[in-house]
């Protein structure tokens, strides 16, 4: 058998085995394993497997992912995000839809603390749809507005996205993180701005809130400043060149830990939870990108890479032409599977591809995660529909598909305003003090 058909078949098993649910990091890695095996014997998958394994967990860099899932665990189990959103329902919750508004506000807040966007629509989910549904918004936008604004974790920094895209293409985490602060910023108000324009056309999708007296409008936006200060912090300090990434997340992460120890909220038993669960979901994203360096060298062997490249420099087309074909298959794969697997998947094979077409490997890497993003709300996978199903389990599952149907517009309206305007990515990272 040759090595093209030896890497499409093994492609396809490792699809199947996407398609029975197998994990991830366990489907990648066996199929890594197995390809080396077969186009280069078992001396070489037995000294990738161990040589991988050892550089990557050994890697400096990727401390940034447990510091910043610690930071936002520790920020959600001491109330800190349920501030962010208190302080956002006070000033805008009065207004038609302000509750909703709020939520998106919320969301954003809190992408800016964990990184995830699953552990956003989980806990802004939690916090909101009780409000909203006492205050009897529509269900459909009520539960449409919480997926939507969680995937918002995946695009406003830090954002765990970014670090598995910068360690499988070599590029800067701290240029990344910066890139996706304008684009993420316009997205919460494009998502803001959909609410609005649902509410303005149909009223009894969001009717107003009480009015907050200037009291509680100060007392809620205050208790709101300590956690905004330390995103500001953090972000800051990237974009100042005070801090590199890692130790803006260790300032993040002791900060957040420092401000809950203060404010009485932080026992030794929560801050054991915040530490567990923060260990769990690193040891997730080292499994995948452990994998992913097991199938990368498998994809390479097997030249497809190289025909794909081949192909698509056949097809003449200009190079803004050759992205947005690549974006439509990161659309369309976003339909049937997780977002870090399609980044392992795909990027050995279409990142050679921008690099030699001269687009910037920063402006692409937003351009994915924000793809990655529309995919999490896309049927018929769409993992935060399903995060908030669970926490809604009265609401009908295809009414939360039809909630998200208005945001996942507003997100290909994003994606288009990124492809028209790429310096609304690259300005800060272009300005960054090196």
């Amino acid at each position: 058998m040759s090595a093209m058909a030896t890497g499409l078949l093994g492609m396809g098993v490792l699809l199947i085995l996407l398609v029975l649910r197998v994990p991830v990091a366990f489907a990648m890695f066996a199929v890594g394993f197995a390809g080396i095996w077969a186009l280069n014997g078992l001396g070489a998958a037995m000294s990738l497997m161990a040589s991988e394994s050892f550089t990557l967990a050994s890697s400096a860099e990727l401390v940034v992912v447990p510091l910043f899932i610690l930071m936002g665990n520790v920020a959600s189990a001491t109330g800190m995000s349920r501030a962010l959103y208190d302080a956002a329902y006070a000033l805008i919750g009065p207004v038609r839809g302000g509750l909703a508004s709020a939520t998106v506000i919320g969301c954003g807040g809190f992408a800016a603390l964990s990184g995830s966007s699953v552990a956003s629509a989980l806990t802004m989910g939690k916090v909101s749809l009780t409000e909203m549904e006492r205050f009897g918004y529509d269900p459909r936008l009520a539960t449409g507005v919480v997926a939507a604004g969680g995937t918002l974790g995946i695009l406003i920094p830090p954002s765990t996205g970014f670090v598995i895209y910068a360690i499988l293409t070599q590029q800067s985490i701290g240029r990344l993180f910066l890139a996706g602060v304008l684009p993420g910023l316009m997205l919460l108000g494009l998502f803001i701005l959909t609410v609005t324009i649902l509410c303005w056309l149909r009223p009894e999708l969001g009717p107003p809130g009480p009015r907050s007296s200037l009291r509680n409008l100060a007392v809620a936006t205050g208790r709101a400043v300590p956690i905004l200060g330390i995103i500001l912090l953090t972000i800051g300090g990237i974009y100042g060149g005070i801090f590199s990434p890692v130790e803006a997340a260790a300032v993040g992460a002791a900060l957040v830990v420092l401000a809950g120890a203060l404010m009485g909220r932080l026992s030794l038993r929560i801050l054991w939870e915040a530490g567990r669960d923060s260990i769990v979901t690193t040891a997730t994203v080292m499994l995948i990108l452990i994998a992913a360096h097991m199938i990368n060298p498998f994809l390479a062997l097997s030249h497809i890479p190289q025909a794909v490249g081949t192909f698509l420099a056949g097809l003449d087309m200009p190079a803004l032409g050759v992205l947005a074909l690549i974006l439509l298959c990161y659309l369309v794969l976003g339909c049937f599977l997780e977002g870090f697997a399609m980044l392992v998947l795909t990027l050995p094979i279409f990142f050679p591809v921008i690099l030699q077409l001269g687009i910037d490997p920063i402006w692409f890497g937003v351009l994915v995660v924000l793809t990655l993003e529309m995919g999490l709300i896309s049927p018929p996978v769409g993992i935060n529909i399903f995060i908030v199903k669970s926490v809604a389990r009265q609401v009908p599952l295809e009414a939360i598909f039809a909630g998200v149907a208005p945001f996942w517009l507003a997100m290909l309206v994003a994606l288009g305003l990124l492809l028209a305007f790429p310096q609304i990515a690259l300005i800060l990272p272009e300005t960054m003090i090196r």
